[in-house]
């Protein structure tokens, strides 16, 4: 089995007067919410073989503190990402199938429709990424990510 662990960011500041939303920092709370993810993943042993994150500041903020507390994982900041649909999100992790773990940071609506299409083939069927939630999903060895592939095998949200 491989998995495919993807994280939310943690909660952003709200966009200020004419900021690019690509810009949005953590908030206090938020980079309290990406340590604890830090922690619970390698409480857990969720040690990524590589990480790929969106380029927004929240999400790259949110790499940083899980990086800190999980060491050192090789680091890929993937443009496609930000504000993608679920098949691309699929498509960006399929990119890197010969690896165990994958850690994937990125945003909603895309990240729980993944979790969804994966896990029930449908993208409808889960709702409940929060802020700085983690979902580790368990994939067959050697098949390609297709819709209903997966199992949840855990989730925690701060």
């Amino acid at each position: 089995m491989r998995e495919l662990i993807l994280l939310r960011h943690a909660h952003a500041e709200p966009a200020a007067p004419g900021q690019d939303d690509l810009d949005r920092p953590l908030s206090l709370q938020g980079q309290a919410e990406a340590e604890a993810a830090g922690r619970w993943l390698s409480d857990h042993g969720f040690l990524p073989d590589r990480v790929l994150c969106s380029p927004a500041r929240r999400t790259r903020e949110t790499c940083e503190a899980v990086l800190e507390l999980l060491g050192y994982a090789e680091l890929r900041q993937e443009p496609r990402i930000y504000d993608a649909t679920p098949g691309r999100l699929i498509q960006v992790a399929d990119e890197h199938r010969e690896l165990g773990r994958i850690l994937l940071i990125g945003h909603n609506p895309g990240l729980e429709q993944v979790v969804a299409l994966l896990c029930s083939g449908r993208s409808g069927g889960f709702r409940g990424m929060p802020a700085g939630a983690v979902a580790v999903l368990s994939l067959p060895e050697d098949l390609a990510m297709e819709p209903g592939i997966a199992r949840l095998a855990a989730f925690w949200s701060p």
